[in-house]
């Protein structure tokens, strides 16, 4: 079933240390099911620790080579909420609309979702996208910009199988 390599990390420091169990892993699995027909296929949680991030972060992209890494947790204000520092510390470019997007899809639930501070962006040929760390956020988030990823993944490839109908805008 799987047409795409799929890595999710957890960030969380009660998921890490067993107090909890993670809430958001299900959710992640059946989305990416929906709208990529994709398994994931790494799995990790993490303390909210720059560090333990940023090397579970380059492991499953640069070692394990996922076609798409999600991040979830740590994208509050909370001051051990670290993920969007990680974030454009490992990526190579950034790719603004996708968390922007995220967020205007959010504010439409919660005026909350203004304070995320997710962030999108590539690193090699691999997508990095961070979403909340609740399972209403993860939902929301993913589902706002679910029908993009199969294309920014193909065109980060280079495969040239994207859906080449960008409206007439030439984007």
């Amino acid at each position: 079933m799987s047409k795409w390599k799929i890595g999710v990390v957890s960030a969380s420091d009660s998921i890490a240390s067993g107090e909890r169990e993670d809430d958001r892993i299900p959710i992640i699995r059946e989305l990416t099911r929906e709208w990529l027909q994709s398994e994931v296929a790494v799995y990790r949680t993490v303390a909210d620790d720059m560090e333990d991030l940023k090397e579970h972060m380059i492991e499953l992209v640069d070692r394990e080579k996922c076609d798409l890494l999600i991040v979830t947790g740590g994208t509050g204000l909370s001051p051990r909420d670290v993920t969007p520092e990680v974030t454009a510390w490992v990526i190579d470019r950034p790719v603004p609309g996708l968390a922007e997007e995220m967020r205007r899809v959010g504010l439409q639930q919660s005026r909350r979702a203004m304070l995320t501070r997710a962030v999108a962006g590539t690193r090699g040929n691999t997508l990095i996208i961070n979403l909340p760390g609740t399972p209403k956020g993860v939902e929301i988030c993913f589902n706002a910009i679910g029908d993009m990823l199969s294309d920014a993944i193909h065109i980060l490839q280079g495969t040239g199988e994207a859906n080449e109908d960008w409206g007439g805008l030439g984007w």
